[in-house]
């Protein structure tokens, strides 16, 4: 299984990656081609709760200043400062180093609403 293949995706082109009851979050490799040359990032706060589909961070880039919406609810946990100096990461590295923030989930989080990596690459392709 690639790395993409332990993603899950939303419609507004955030991908989740969980592991337990932790949720990190970011932006789709389309999502940043879409906006082109990254140039700011808003960090969420730490400790702030957030339900799905709420805009927790915003990218500002040189084409346009995009919501970022979070695709699980949950407690911001952590965020990646990196973002602050090197907000070229969500162009260079979308799902890696270019990861915006961490979630605490439940344990009986909710996940129907999210696709996986095949079922992305279709949407986004309509």
């Amino acid at each position: 299984m690639s790395e993409l293949g332990k993603l899950l995706f939303s419609k507004n082109h955030e991908w989740v990656r969980l592991d337990g009851v932790s949720a990190r979050a970011g932006i789709t490799d389309f999502a940043q081609d879409a906006l082109g040359e990254v140039v700011f990032v808003q960090l969420p706060r730490v400790g702030e709760k957030v339900t799905c589909g709420q805009s927790v961070s915003e990218v500002e880039s040189t084409k346009s200043v995009s919501d970022i919406y979070s695709p699980l609810n949950g407690t911001i946990n952590a965020v990646n400062v990196e973002l602050e100096s090197e907000p070229s990461l969500l162009n260079s590295d979308p799902f890696g180093r270019g990861w915006i923030y961490e979630l605490s989930v439940g344990a009986d989080v909710e996940l129907g609403h999210l696709i996986d990596e095949d079922a992305y690459r279709r949407f986004v392709k309509e």
